[in-house]
């Protein structure tokens, strides 16, 4: 028999009741009164979506407005993973399909859609956002996947501006290159960066600033309409000092010079040339070789590419080589030693031995070739290029020091006030500094190689030695004196820091600085690409000038001095071969040749030089790897580019006219 409840029992149920209606109407209260706009806001936020709208970048053009970057229209195809997701595969066969009808690999495709099984990290993003797979198609390749497209469900195909360089290989290692952006979006929202050169270097201007736009979304995450939208803001325009025509005009004579070079048993065929205004400091061309086209990389890059622009077989295009390629400057360097022996009180006309051959020590210091070329003065030494002068003295001013307290370490300052081992600060990533060695580079590098060296001098290089047994006994003998001495700055050391050998290094770019400073009366500028920063309305946002950066501690008559020397070069002096019949009294050249000898390779070629010699307006510079003598690479493809630049030997000017306007290009269609 069943009891029945009692009335206090009742009584608490229904209690417990009432507190649960009064808990569940609070609730409802909060959510409704105290949370409701919060709730409501985040309702709205989950359909409604933002993308980031990409600014147009900005072009690049040259001093008088001709484009060297810039824009086109092509078709990109694109992929939606949400309606790949909603497919029972998951998109596999669409995205194989596809990659049948674009042409290329299914792995691609699958990779830059970061479907299923892509294998790799892919770009970054939301599902609803497309996804480039294709940048560039072809019309007709459009046209197909527009008539294949209910084979295709979420494939888009849409004109979209891509990258373009209309010079090809013109200026690549001063533009750079654009590449995905780490996160999948760059600065403007773009998918791409500048990942060297210019594109890099401006990379705040030329993107410009990206736009955003709000959609609402089904929950299919399907686009149904747009809430709100800020328009992006395009790039601004970078005007450079570069000329289109001389720097193709320095392209074509530097390609010719590191063929010829290859030609003669150089294995890669190498150099790099700079042009620069001696007056302002701004750079007019530069190039190296070999170079590539930077097209190459505009919707990503194929393997294949890639491998064959960092492949040293191929001579590493990737390479710019007037700012990252460092050699030994050889006799160029020698008005840097000129410099400091009149500051150290040698007479610029005093009377001195050009002997064939100079005794430092228990070795002999050959003049090259071993001629013996008599008495001369400091111009007529740099007229021949005469070395056993400056081995002199590099060998007495070395002497002083030894038995100084403090080494004055005079030529090492005046290579340092050429600004010789520092990096120029130009406007392009990725310059080499150069090396000005002296005792305290010797000490700390013979720290940091000296276990090493001593294993080496101990083995001997068996590796060598099977191939060739008289590198293997040079390089042998080279380690066990480095691992005895090796911390010592030796006479020897000096001697071959004067005439630019031994572990001095320079940068094209340093040297041209350097003599545009010899040119210009002692101003030493940090070179400058960038000339201005223009709107797409037309006007300047920002100048680019480049600073000076110091003064030659050289007397005005002493850098008049050198500049005569120099003038004599080309006509009767080392350089002259190479400049024979060049009409000089048109276009007095004054220059310097170079030849740095290495054991075991080629030559190397140089040749600096500016003109007009008496009002100096340009410096030229060439280097060519393993081209021979200076006379023999170097100047005869310095006098094509001179040649090219006022329109000599039956060449067009590429500098009609003087100077370029002022930067005030015209806007774009559409700005």
């Amino acid at each position: 028999m069943m009891r029945r409840p009692t009335r206090s029992r009742l009584l608490v149920v229904h209690l417990l009741v009432a507190a649960l209606f009064l808990v569940l109407l609070g609730r409802l209260w909060q959510v409704q009164i105290l949370d409701g706009d919060r709730y409501a806001r985040m309702a709205a936020e989950n359909h409604t979506r933002r993308t980031v709208i990409p600014a147009v970048r900005g072009e690049i053009v040259d001093d008088r407005g001709r484009p060297l970057a810039r824009n086109r229209a092509a078709m990109r195809v694109t992929v939606d993973r949400a309606a790949l997701d909603r497919l029972p595969d998951r998109g596999r066969a669409v995205l194989d399909r596809l990659a049948d009808l674009l042409g290329r690999p299914p792995a691609e495709i699958r990779r830059r859609a970061c479907s299923v099984g892509a294998g790799t990290p892919c770009r970054d993003g939301l599902p609803y956002e497309p996804v480039p797979v294709a940048d560039g198609v072809s019309e007709r390749v459009a046209l197909r996947l527009m008539e294949h497209r209910d084979e295709l469900p979420g494939v888009r195909v849409e004109p979209r501006p891509v990258r373009e360089y209309p010079g090809g290989t013109l200026a690549a290692h001063l533009l750079g290159y654009l590449a995905p952006a780490p996160s999948g979006a760059g600065r403007g929202g773009a998918e791409a960066v500048g990942r060297d050169g210019l594109e890099a270097q401006y990379e705040t201007d030329l993107s410009g600033r990206a736009g955003s736009r709000e959609i609402v979304v089904d929950s299919a995450g399907r686009a149904v309409r747009t809430v709100r939208e800020q328009p992006p803001v395009p790039g601004a325009t970078l005007v450079t000092s570069i000329d289109a025509r001389v720097q193709a005009v320095v392209e074509k004579a530097l390609r010719r010079a590191a063929r010829h070079a290859a030609g003669r048993g150089s294995e890669s065929g190498t150099g790099a040339a700079v042009v620069m205004d001696a007056r302002t400091g701004r750079i007019v061309a530069l190039a190296g070789y070999p170079a590539y086209d930077p097209s190459v990389w505009t919707g990503g890059i194929r393997e294949a590419d890639y491998k064959r622009l960092t492949s040293p077989a191929h001579g590493l295009p990737l390479i710019s080589r007037a700012i990252q390629g460092q050699w030994p400057p050889a006799s160029t360097w020698k008005i840097v030693s000129t410099a400091a022996a009149a500051r150290a009180g040698y007479p610029l006309n005093g009377h001195y031995d050009c002997s064939g051959s100079y005794r430092i020590g228990d070795r002999s210091f050959r003049n090259y070739g071993g001629e013996n070329l008599g008495g001369m003065d400091l111009h007529r030494a740099l007229v021949v290029s005469c070395d056993t002068i400056f081995y002199r003295f590099a060998y007495r001013m070395w002497l002083k020091d030894e038995h100084a307290r403090r080494p004055a370490d005079p030529m090492q300052r005046m290579a340092r006030a050429f600004g010789f081992g520092v990096r120029t600060g130009v406007d392009l990533p990725g310059e080499a500094a150069g090396r000005v060695p002296d005792r305290t580079w010797k000490r700390e590098t013979w720290e940091n190689t000296r276990k090493q060296m001593c294993a080496d001098a101990r083995t001997g290089y068996p590796s060598v030695a099977k191939t060739d047994p008289r590198r293997a006994a040079y390089l042998t003998a080279i380690a066990k004196e480095n691992c005895d001495h090796g911390y010592l700055w030796t006479a020897g050391d000096a001697a071959n820091f004067s005439i630019g050998q031994g572990d001095v290094l320079v940068t094209p770019l340093q040297l041209a600085r350097a003599y545009a400073a010899l040119a210009n009366g002692g101003t030493l500028f940090s070179p400058r690409v960038g000339r201005a920063v223009v709107g797409r309305d037309g006007r300047v946002l920002r100048e680019i000038t480049p600073p000076v950066t110091g003064r030659l501690p050289v007397p005005g008559k002493t850098l008049a001095y050198i500049r005569r020397a120099l003038a004599d070069v080309p006509r009767h002096g080392t350089a002259a071969p190479a400049f024979a019949g060049f009409p000089l009294d048109k276009v007095p050249v004054a220059g310097k040749t170079g030849t740095a000898e290495a054991y075991g390779a080629a030559d190397t070629s140089w040749f600096a030089s500016f003109a007009p010699a008496d009002h100096p307006r340009l410096v030229v510079v060439v280097v060519v790897s393993e081209g021979g003598t200076g006379a023999e690479a170097a100047a005869p493809a310095a006098r094509e580019i001179w040649s090219g630049i006022y329109g000599l030997d039956g060449r067009r000017a590429a500098l009609p006219g003087g100077p370029p306007p002022p930067p005030r290009p015209t806007p774009p269609p559409g700005g």
